[in-house]
């Protein structure tokens, strides 16, 4: 892949550029993107045509069927994530029957979609085909900008996919007619319900060259928080929810100290300002997404990456807020965060916004789709109970049709992440190397080529599954020394690194391990990285899983489901037991191949047949001689303790991504000790 989402103009102010070729040939995410291209991104025009997607087009562009088709005005988006993902595929290369195919069912929805545009330029179908709907007056919640911001992105995905103009040009109409709508003085001064059209004009105006495309993205991320919005509901009642904080409209970005809201509503506008701020060098909108990422990072980011700590309004919540059986930590959330994570990566050279990327990625983003590519989670939660309660309550017309944690489905009435999650992985070699002046710089770690900074390496690995990376330096300034730099995740305690079979004398900086040399074609780097599982304990501020573990190895999170443990063992009645020490176990016949991890854990025995489910836990006072119905150093009686003698019982743990990919159960990350 020569082209991504992201191609910064030759004045950007960033520490690091996209690599200019990616390519990912082998292992994990190989697999996964195989997947996407054969299934997901092939099944996609055929999941539009039944939801009544493609209908709306072609009822605008004049054909004569019936009104709009769809319970959410922002129909058209989802088409234009996945002429966006298709468009990737393409860039990605291959011939054959399947590629042709998929590039003559891009030409079919891209003029479909140009067929739909009004003379003006205006393109949203909910707008065109509702004879009482009125352009620009419901911003809150019409959609009509981020639905523009996602025909602008496929539009440029699908120019530097083929190199044909014909998207471009109708993007270009539409964000004409916005910017001669949108402004002080002019017709409407205000911002959308939804971020989203300011990434896409950042990259409109990287793509054209015209400098108002910049400037409009400009103005909206600074009109936001300015209280265009308001604070009432849909209904123009006096409820005030959502509230200003919804949709980040409470305060501007610059001076905002905490994420808040909309998750994904919250993401998509810092990505915007992220390209803002790399094209026009602003250094206080730079330190304003500093200070975001890192309120988000430290207290409102599970452990998965995910973030959305509430179903209600989809938003992230408090700060430690982090329950696991209520989390929503939206797929579409997950795929922001490493959006505007990999921004702040190039913006600033840190390898931190990496390491939150790849755990994302690996965790909160991959479990999202299932490993046939045909079934979806839009919630990822940590924990589901037996008897799970799935909630989703399709009366509602306000239901999004997503809050069927504990299951996958073919699609959803709101169905935002499909289309989302084929475009990441569609485009994902684009996000794994960067280069600058020095050199190449490696950010997360899959087999293939990757060309940056005056050079080009291989990269051959088994990862996540092995922690052996080796990567061989093809091309390199002959006459110069030249920086090969590889990213030292946070949890790898240690590491060791050889090139050409001799341990290296430099040592890992601020999360890169930076080798400068003059090199020759063929010289091989290989970084060992240790893939012991480890037991990780929660912030104390975290109260929902105070007193609890997670196991980890490598990037992966694992998480207990009820299907690998033995019979009658319950997960709310497991413990991990003192002192146990995980052990892997890489099993190839299991869910596509993954490593297990095996631990020792004990069963609560504790009498469940009363009608109270709390006990005596004494009177908190330690004894030194406790005796029957006395109270030992931990508080609790010592008939409960008698009462409560746990079992051993060994317990199974599988990464947390490939949860919910055979029959419906219970599931937990956090384990108690």
């Amino acid at each position: 892949m020569s082209a991504g989402p992201i191609r910064l103009s030759q004045g950007a102010h960033t520490a690091l550029r996209p690599a200019t070729t990616a390519r990912i040939t082998g292992g994990f995410w190989a697999a996964r993107r195989r997947v996407n291209a054969e299934v997901s991104v092939v099944q996609g025009p055929n999941r539009l045509e039944e939801a009544g997607n493609l209908a709306n087009l072609r009822a605008a562009a004049g054909a004569p069927e019936a009104g709009f088709t769809g319970d959410f005005p922002f129909q058209d988006s989802d088409v234009h994530k996945w002429l966006e993902a298709a468009s990737w595929q393409l860039a990605d290369g291959g011939e054959g029957p399947g590629h042709d195919t998929l590039a003559r069912q891009v030409e079919r929805l891209a003029a479909l979609v140009s067929a739909a545009q009004a003379e003006d330029g205006y393109l949203q179908t909910y707008h065109q085909l509702r004879p009482d709907s009125q352009r620009w007056t419901e911003l809150r919640w019409g959609h009509e900008l981020y639905c523009a911001g996602h025909l602008l992105q496929a539009a440029v995905a699908h120019r530097r996919a083929t190199g044909e103009r014909g998207l471009l040009h109708v993007a270009a109409r539409f964000a004409d007619l916005i910017d001669a709508v949108f402004g002080p003085g002019k017709d409407v001064d205000a911002v959308c319900g939804h971020p989203g059209i300011e990434t896409a004009l950042v990259e409109l105006y990287r793509e054209t060259g015209e400098r108002r495309y910049l400037d409009l993205a400009g103005y909206f991320v600074d009109r936001r928080g300015q209280g265009s919005l308001g604070d009432g509901a849909a209904d123009g009642t006096a409820d005030p929810r959502p509230g200003a904080p919804y949709w980040q409209d409470h305060v501007r970005v610059r001076d905002a100290t905490a994420v808040a809201g909309h998750a994904v509503r919250q993401l998509y506008l810092l990505a915007g300002a992220a390209d803002l701020a790399a094209e026009t060098g602003d250094t206080g909108l730079r330190e304003a997404l500093v200070r975001l990422w890192e309120d988000m990072a430290a207290t409102k980011t599970y452990l998965t990456g995910g973030v959305g700590a509430r179903h209600d309004l989809e938003s992230f919540g408090d700060a430690y807020e982090l329950p696991p059986d209520q989390a929503y930590a939206e797929t579409c959330a997950a795929i922001a965060s490493i959006q505007f994570g990999w921004r702040m990566a190039l913006l600033t050279g840190d390898a931190r916004y990496s390491d939150l990327v790849e755990r994302t990625l690996f965790n909160g983003f991959a479990s999202g789709v299932a490993l046939d590519g045909e079934r979806w989670l839009s919630v990822n939660p940590l924990q589901v109970r037996e008897r799970h309660d799935d909630h989703d309550d399709h009366d509602d017309p306000k239901d999004t049709g997503n809050d069927r944690a504990a299951r996958r489905t073919p699609w959803f009435r709101c169905a935002c992440c499909p289309p989302n999650v084929m475009r990441l992985l569609a485009s994902l070699p684009h996000y794994m190397a960067s280069g600058d002046a020095e050199g190449l710089q490696l950010h997360q770690y899959a087999s293939g080529s990757y060309a940056a900074g005056g050079g080009a390496v291989r990269v051959g690995t088994g990862y996540p599954w092995e922690g052996r990376i080796a990567v061989v330096v093809d091309e390199a300034p002959k006459e110069a020394d030249w920086t090969l730099s590889l990213r030292i995740p946070h949890w790898a305690e240690r590491y060791e690194a050889t090139v050409g079979g001799e341990p290296v004398a430099e040592r890992a900086q601020d999360g890169w391990l930076r080798l400068r040399r003059r090199w020759r074609p063929g010289e091989t780097v290989v970084l060992s990285l240790p893939l012991c599982p480890r037991l990780t304990r929660p912030d104390p501020r975290v109260d929902a899983v105070r007193g609890c573990v997670a196991i980890e190895r490598g990037p992966l999170v694992y998480c207990l489901e009820q299907q690998d443990q033995p019979a009658g063992l319950r997960l709310d009645d497991i413990a991990l037991a003192p002192g146990t020490a995980p052990s892997p176990e890489h099993r190839p016949e299991l869910l596509g191949g993954v490593t297990v991890i095996t631990a020792r854990a004990l069963r609560r025995t504790g009498s469940r047949d009363g009608w109270w489910p709390y006990r005596d836990g004494g009177s908190g006072e330690p004894r030194t001689d406790p005796g029957e119905g006395t109270a030992g150093t931990d508080g609790t009686s010592t008939a409960a303790r008698r009462a409560e003698a746990p079992e051993p019982a060994p317990v199974t743990a599988i990464p947390y991504y490939a949860w919910a990919n055979r029959e419906d159960g219970a599931m937990r990350v956090w384990i108690p000790v």
